[in-house]
This record gives structure tokens, C-alpha cells and sequence, in this order.
């Protein structure tokens, strides 16, 4: 039996998917201690944002959340759904819209790291305090010396 992928987006100002985005971020946090953000926070941030989301079978496997510069305010795959290309397919989709696409990433989290650098992002600088708590961030950025669409490319050829 195959999985049906699907591609559905809330544009800036359509919260359709914002509770069912809610509800994944809050399980990674859960799970990994990221993606720590109040409620209030996530709602005025994702209504603000473009909002890419993948589903299987009808179930929210992941979504990327951005803003109109390509800095990406969220990005979160189900634990289940890591590992099968849906969090490069999320930044896939974005970088076809941006120039360059960024983000921060907790310095802390090893994983995100390591995924963004996997995909070819820069580190541009480390912030101390950056988050809430206190925590520590890298500013990351992907597409500053070649073209971005080059980049990728790239990597899904592979």
C-alpha cells in the first residue's frame, strides 16, 4: 500500500492548518526540548508567515513556516517522517520563492545543525542569548555566493 504525499499552503493570513501546526510543533518539543515557543507567539508568527505544509495520507508530516525575506521562522517533520527528504523538499519549496533563505537554529541542536549544513547553509554568526530561555543560536543562510536554485539542484541530484 503506497502513501499519498501531498503539498497544501497557508498563505499569509489563512490559518487553516495553524492548530494542526500547533500540535506538531508542540510534540517536538516534547520530544527534542526545541521549538519552544508560547502559543501566542506561534499563532501571530504563522498567520504572518507563508505557510508550506506536507501531508501523508491526510496526516501533518511537516511544515515549514516563512516570512516574505526567506528567513524561515519554523520548520518541524514529524519524528516518524525524518529521514525520507521531507524537510528538504520543505526548503526545496521555499528556495524557489527566495533569493537566499535563513534561518536560526538553537546551537544546541546537533540535528538542525547538521540538516542545514547537510543542505549547504552558511554559519554567518553565533548569538548569544538569542532565545527566550537564554539559548544560544547560529544565524544561517543559504544562497549568498552561488545561486540558491544551483545549490539545490545539486543535492537533490545528488
Amino acid at each position: 500500500m503506497s502513501a499519498t504525499v501531498e503539498t497544501r499552503r497557508d498563505a499569509r493570513g489563512d490559518a487553516t492548518h495553524e492548530a494542526r501546526a500547533w500540535e506538531l510543533k508542540e510534540q517536538i518539543r516534547r520530544a527534542d526540548g526545541v521549538l519552544k515557543q508560547r502559543r501566542s507567539f506561534f499563532r501571530d508568527a504563522y498567520r504572518r508567515a507563508d505557510c508550506r505544509l506536507l501531508f501523508v495520507d491526510d496526516e501533518l508530516a511537516g511544515f515549514v513556516s516563512t516570512r516574505r525575506d526567506g528567513y524561515i521562522l519554523f520548520l518541524a517533520v514529524a519524528p516518524e517522517y525524518r529521514s525520507e527528504g521531507f524537510g528538504e523538499r520543505l526548503i526545496a519549496d521555499v528556495a524557489r520563492d527566495h533569493e537566499s533563505v535563513s534561518c536560526h537554529a538553537r546551537a544546541t541542536n546537533d540535528d538542525a545543525l547538521g540538516f542545514y549544513r547537510h543542505l549547504g547553509f552558511e554559519t554567518i554568526r553565533r548569538i548569544d542569548g538569542y532565545y527566550e530561555d537564554g539559548g544560544d543560536a547560529y544565524y544561517l543562510k543559504l544562497g549568498q555566493d552561488r545561486s540558491l536554485s544551483e545549490r539545490l539542484s545539486e543535492f537533490v541530484r545528488g
